[in-house]
């Protein structure tokens, strides 16, 4: 469990406009995203330090009729306990997760997920991660079994990943244009604060 790094992060949010006005002027918790295919398990899902890319996102969903209102809220995000997949250690940790993970779904006969992509998607990159949230979720399953004899024992409160995404930034370059850190925040205790950024929607 990562703890090197600053704890408390700034943190974007796309959603409908509506979300936005109750989350920031009526209190009304972030909705969690509990998916088959989230990139970091269930979690209350931001961009770190990027309200542009929370914009590009809440303005794409608009364009595929998910949405009405293209929107950002901010939060300031205190990532306490956190597993931190740009650390070495924590990386370990989920690699761990992964082959108990395989382990049990062999012992029980059962198929083993995969990340894909949806049908016609042309992008190299397998954005429907039914794999990765499989082991995200199957290694809380076993931190919560741990607690229940030694509540000592903390689960994790945010994860927080790197994703190189999209097409190369310039001609041979090893930078790709939607590259972003995000963080799923599992704990809504360390979300500390919550506002509008400014020129943001």
């Amino acid at each position: 469990m990562s703890r090197l790094a600053t704890s408390f992060v700034l943190g974007y949010h796309g959603c409908d406009g509506a979300v936005a006005r109750k989350a920031v002027l009526d209190g009304v918790e972030i909705i969690k995203s509990d998916r088959d295919y989230d990139w970091l398990g269930p979690g209350a899902y931001f961009w770190e330090s990027d309200p542009k890319r929370a914009l590009e996102w809440a303005q794409w969903k608009v364009s595929i009729g998910q949405y009405k209102e293209a929107s950002v809220i901010g939060a300031v995000i205190d990532l306490r306990s956190c597993l931190d997949l740009v650390s070495r250690e924590d990386i370990e940790i989920l690699r761990a997760a992964h082959a108990s993970f395989v382990k049990v779904q062999k012992t029980a006969a059962l198929p083993v997920p995969k990340n894909t992509n949806p049908k016609g998607a042309k992008d190299p990159d397998r954005v429907l991660r039914f794999l990765d949230c499989a082991v995200f979720r199957h290694l809380h399953q076993m931190i919560d079994e741990i607690i229940k004899d030694d509540p000592s024992f903390e689960p994790f409160d945010t994860i927080r990943g790197m994703f190189v995404e999209g097409g190369k930034a310039f001609t041979g370059s090893g930078i790709y244009m939607k590259s972003h850190v995000q963080i799923a925040v599992r704990n809504a205790a360390c979300i500390k604060g919550i506002f509008y950024p400014l020129n943001s929607n």
